[in-house]
């Protein structure tokens, strides 16, 4: 008798080979099963192909968590289209340039989105469909239900195409092509990425407790769907909530971020103890470093179910196995089958185990790209590898452990943010001659923002002046952009040449 494995996985087969199997276990929305869900991917389909789209062309979706991220990630997936979810916190002028830069020629907006689309409109766009009622979209209950749920002729391959903010302040879409093959295929494919992080077939429910427009939500979730695992989806994360679900729905398998693992740490003990968390067998982190001691804690309370995977929306490169962790704290794992792990000298010269460099990576998968900036493309790749812009090293058993990030990116409750972009909203306001933006480590959210500014001539540095510079980033920047305080200082150091030392600047704080 073969294992879980022979059989045929993917979305699409477990749809056809057990129709009634749960896709949706809760949501928002409600329930539905494989076949449920598929229907409904299909009715997209059919849809967007009669508003003119070809296939290559990006779907973008602002949606909260629930059954309309997933449909709309399967129409691509079966449609040779690409699949762009939009942070929810963006601002209407941060959702405009994206779907500019991108050339999407479709968007699905929920109405509690409304005035972040007011503005969209022209450009590369051919329809613009509205969950509620939004100005100027049309509604897709209205229009969808015209659409047969039988499957689309002409079926192929879609690919995900996401959006993180670039060190030059402008987003940095990532994007490779979609693979080879039919959309069946490619999704029984994919369940070997379930398989890389023991995501046993027809296990159990997969937690989505993370917002699933994150490109790391979406390829877990993605993962268990593909394994027959049904989806148990939060509107937003709540631990006790969390811990609710997990007993409720003898969750098996979930993905979460450090800052969740906080939080539920920070539950009181007879809290923690009401709920049966015995179901547990994967639970996969990422996104940001987490400290040792609470992912100790995590182990000492939910058993060696925590799994770590190191890379970036360019593509994964190593996995810490539970136990393999608990024998190497603080790494990152080894690489993956099929990828290429190593550490380079800033001449590109392999260095050998132990010693600190940048650390680079690459496999077989086809290559990623920067959208529209091929100068940040090439520049990442040296040969077939490439950097995300991390310092680490390996030891002599292969595991990967990382001393630093990308030069000045934070990562704040598991989401890039990048200080220029922040600098360049404080520095257009008139009471600031000069800043810089850091990441300061904190227990909760990874790293906490801070804005140190030197006040202009005539301003006084003060409690009133800090708010009003928050005030200022709140209007012009997504929430999670936002500093979580301001320092002052009478003068930032900075080079004859007029770089900023942000790292000795950094340092100075946390030692305070």
């Amino acid at each position: 008798m073969g294992s879980a494995w022979d059989q045929r996985l993917g979305f699409w087969w477990i749809a056809e080979d057990h129709p009634d199997h749960p896709a949706i276990a809760a949501s928002p929305e409600g329930a539905c099963s494989y076949a449920e869900l598929a229907g409904r991917a299909h009715q997209l389909v059919h849809l967007l192909r009669a508003s003119g789209l070809q296939p290559g062309d990006a779907v973008a979706a602002l949606l909260p968590n629930g059954i309309g991220l997933v449909e709309c990630a399967l129409a691509c997936n079966e449609a040779g289209w690409y699949f762009l979810p939009l942070n929810t916190f963006l601002t209407g002028d941060e959702v405009g340039t994206i779907l500019e830069h991108s050339s999407a020629r479709a968007v699905f907006a929920h109405e509690r989105f409304a005035s972040q689309v007011a503005t969209v409109e022209g450009g590369a766009l051919a329809a613009a469909f509205a969950v509620g009622t939004i100005d100027g979209f049309v509604p897709l209950g209205e229009v969808r239900a015209a659409h047969p749920t039988t499957a689309p002729t002409g079926r192929r391959a879609g690919s995900l195409f996401v959006y993180t903010s670039g060190t030059t302040g402008r987003p940095k879409g990532i994007r490779r092509p979609p693979p080879d093959g039919d959309p069946d295929q490619a999704a029984h494919d994919a369940a070997v990425f379930g398989r890389a992080f023991d995501f046993v077939p027809f296990g159990g429910a997969h937690l989505v407790s993370t917002a699933m427009y994150h490109g790391g939500s979406h390829a877990y979730y993605m993962g268990a769907l593909n394994v027959g695992h049904p989806l148990v989806v939060m509107p937003r994360f709540d631990a006790e909530e969390a811990l609710h679900l997990i007993e409720q729905h003898r969750v098996f398998s979930a993905y979460m971020v450090p800052t969740q693992f906080h939080r539920l740490l920070q539950l009181p003990e007879e809290v923690r103890a009401r709920y049966d968390v015995s179901s547990l067998h994967s639970v996969v982190h990422s996104a940001a470093p987490c400290p040792l001691e609470v992912k100790r804690r995590m182990m000492e309370w939910w058993g060696p179910v925590i799994w770590e995977t190191y890379g970036g929306m360019e593509g994964p490169a190593t996995i810490a196995k539970p136990r393999r962790w608990l024998e190497k704290p603080g790494t990152v794992g080894r690489a993956i089958r099929g990828t290429r792990v190593a550490i380079l000298d800033d001449d590109g010269n392999e260095l050998p185990a132990g010693e600190l460099g940048g650390i680079y990576y690459g496999s077989d998968a086809p290559s990623f790209e920067y959208v529209g900036d091929a100068e940040t493309t090439q520049a990442a790749y040296r040969g077939e590898l490439f950097t995300i812009g991390d310092v680490g090293f390996v030891d002599d058993d292969g595991y990967l452990f990382i001393r630093d990030r990308a030069k000045d990116m934070i990562i704040t409750g598991g989401v890039n943010v990048y200080p220029q972009e922040v600098e360049a909203v404080l520095a257009s306001h008139p009471a600031v001659a000069d800043v810089a933006v850091i990441g300061l480590p904190d227990d909760e959210w990874g790293e906490s923002i801070v804005a140190v500014v030197e006040p202009a001539a005539g301003r006084t540095a003060d409690g009133v002046l800090a708010d009003e510079l928050l005030d200022h980033c709140r209007a012009h920047l997504a929430k999670y952009k936002c500093p979580r305080r301001v320092e002052f200082r009478g003068s930032l150091p900075r080079t004859d040449a007029g770089k900023l030392y942000k790292r000795q600047l950094r340092d100075e704080y946390v030692a305070r």
